[in-house]
């Protein structure tokens, strides 16, 4: 469904009018469903990290739930939303979203290593983020641009990307092939202002009730020593 649509209704709004066609748009994206499960941590995890942070840059459907989900992950000092995959001069929310520029909604993790892995990010990411069978789209969410896709900032980040969707597909844990491809980071272009932050600003909205505070709620659920309570939020200028 085109994305800009999302913020249209309430969720009382959206529940009185379609009633229990409402509740059924809860069964369309399993990442966020009460049957998510946590996944094994990969065997592969990044090298010693080096004192600082680092940088991850994940795609998994719409960036508003992708964001509030790791902004909520102890070790993550900030999460912005944003687009990768295409060039800088099409880094713009109606362009991106016709599916044609190669753009992925996404969203650029800083996190601190010595709190919390890039193979821990992965593991949260396949247990609550994505469904990583979906192919060019996730839940209600049509298109490339909603694509499951990690784009990797180093070769130790694209080793461990790998090695860990080959462990988890030989494995079988899922019930479908894994369809996340790992792509190579072309830039990360933030998102316009007023998609910074939509989850922790729009809780009540019918698509981020419906989708996205699921996601959240898993988090809490499987990972909770993983699990912070106040998110940390961008600054929008």
């Amino acid at each position: 469904m085109p994305h800009r649509s999302r913020t249209q209704f309430t969720l009382a709004t959206v529940l009185g009018l379609v009633g229990i066609a409402a509740v059924a748009l809860l069964d369309v994206h399993p990442a966020g469903a009460a049957e998510s499960f946590a996944v094994p941590a990969p065997a592969v995890d990044e090298q010693a990290p080096a004192a600082g942070t680092e940088t991850a840059v994940l795609a998994g459907g719409c960036f508003w739930g992708v964001q509030g989900v790791f902004q909520h992950v102890r070790g993550v000092t900030q999460a912005e939303s944003g687009y990768a995959g295409g060039a800088a001069e099409t880094a713009h929310y109606e362009t991106v979203g016709t599916g044609s520029t190669g753009h992925a909604e996404a969203v650029r993790i800083t996190y601190d290593p010595t709190q919390v892995t890039y193979g821990r990010l992965l593991q949260i990411y396949f247990s609550v983020v994505t469904d990583p069978t979906q192919l060019n789209r996730q839940g209600p969410d049509v298109g490339s641009q909603y694509r499951s896709a990690i784009f990797t900032q180093n070769a130790d980040q694209q080793r461990v990307a790998q090695a860990y969707i080959a462990a988890l597909s030989q494995a079988g844990v899922f019930p479908a092939p894994i369809v996340t491809r790992v792509e190579p980071n072309t830039g990360f272009f933030p998102a316009e202002g007023y998609h910074q932050n939509y989850l922790d600003l729009h809780p009540t909205s019918a698509y981020i009730a419906m989708n996205d505070m699921p996601k959240v709620a898993d988090l809490a659920r499987l990972f909770p020593l993983r699990y912070r309570d106040q998110p940390v939020l961008v600054s929008v200028a």
